[in-house]
């Protein structure tokens, strides 16, 4: 089996971290979403696994997994055979073989994989040539484009923050009506911050990695979202215990849309949260270059600006029409954030990385989407 997390990391499993497919025929995806910063490099890889439709036989029935690597480059590979991948439904687990080679076992008698499941690191090096797998604790995989662009990667993890206060119960991050079938897609922060330490191999370069900050987050459901924002960082200069996960959509509520964003900042164990039941949170974003928000509760302040002259690059999304290009990312993008204490009248943060990442998605672009203030 694969390694699972430790007792005392069980504390830091948020809601929502098991797969959320009720085995019916309706409509459905699920997305995961694990990322990594190289802080000695400057270098980010962005990791996104999807499945859509396993009941299998739909149009769009299959899976995916893509890596935004190093300058922003891109890889990807699909998995059309959805009997071929697994999830946990209790706990974050998840993985889709591709293709696979035969083994010998102890006595030299042929072994085969048969139902698709967890694997021993070692089991998975000498029987997956493509797939993954991952946890809270651990991501491994290999790809390989028939392009000859390949990845490889195995890391441990360390979870340091889930969503939410570090002692306390983590949080559902859109809220407790998450839970019902009312708000589509699901967003869940799976861990806001953590240390992995392993190795990744691009394209034949190897990047060899001890503690370096690392994220995870998920979406499912059986509606898309029209169109998004996301601001992400967890590797800010000067500030090694500082997560940021911001963001903003319009999505389905039953039979209307509405837009709805947040703000999540975690530091020196607390949480800090701006959503909107307990806050008002407001945007301004432009169709690629420019990210700002601010909010406000009857304690703090916070203003985030995200910005970039990279063109980042276009990634595949679940959508209504099937996996397709869909948003634009850069994991390179400059972000400035500062949270301000009103009642005591003074600044608690101030701080800037140039390894944030920032995406916008869906549609229409066509000008600067600001909230109705």
């Amino acid at each position: 089996m694969l390694p699972q997390s430790p007792a005392h990391f069980s504390r830091l499993q948020t809601p929502h971290s098991g797969y959320h497919w009720d085995s019916s025929a309706r409509r459905f995806f699920e997305g995961w979403y694990y990322r990594v910063t190289l802080p000695d490099c400057g270098q980010t890889f962005a990791f996104m696994y999807s499945i859509e439709d396993p009941i299998g036989g739909q149009p769009y029935s299959g899976g995916a997994a893509q890596i935004l690597g190093p300058n922003d480059e891109y890889l990807c590979r699909t998995f059309p055979d959805v009997t071929t991948f697994w999830a946990r439904k209790h706990a974050l687990g998840l993985g889709h073989w591709g293709k696979r080679r035969e083994g010998r076992g102890e006595r030299g008698e042929e072994t085969k994989l048969k139902t698709p499941g967890s694997l021993q690191p070692e089991q998975f090096t000498e029987y997956i040539q493509e797939g993954y797998q991952a946890t809270a604790t651990w991501h491994q995989g290999s790809l390989r484009e028939p392009s000859g662009a390949a990845a490889k990667w195995e890391y441990q993890i360390q979870p340091v923050y889930g969503w939410g206060d570090a002692n306390r119960l983590q949080q559902s991050t859109a809220g407790w009506l998450s839970s019902l079938q009312v708000f589509e897609p699901g967003w869940q922060i799976l861990m806001a911050h953590g240390l992995a330490t392993g190795w990744i191999e691009w394209n034949n370069k190897r990047y060899d990695f001890e503690n370096a900050p690392a994220y995870s987050e998920k979406n499912w459901g059986g509606a898309f979202p029209q169109k998004w924002f996301w601001l992400n960082c967890n590797s800010f200069e000067g500030e090694p215990d500082l997560a940021l996960t911001a963001g903003g959509g319009r999505r389905g509520v039953l039979w209307w849309m509405e837009s709805v964003a947040m703000i999540g900042i975690h530091y020196r164990g607390t949480f800090y949260e701006f959503a909107p039941w307990n806050a008002q949170v407001h945007w301004e974003i432009h169709p690629w270059g420019n990210w700002r928000m601010w909010a406000e509760t009857s304690q703090f302040t916070v203003e985030l600006t995200g910005t970039t002259d990279l063109p980042g690059t276009a990634l595949r999304a679940p959508t209504a029409d099937g996996l397709v290009f869909a948003c634009r990312d850069t994991m390179l993008g400059q972000i400035t954030l500062r949270l301000h204490d009103r009642q005591r009248n003074m600044t608690l943060i101030q701080a800037h990385s140039d390894r944030g990442g920032l995406e916008t998605g869906g549609a229409p672009w066509d000008d600067v989407w600001k909230s109705a203030d």
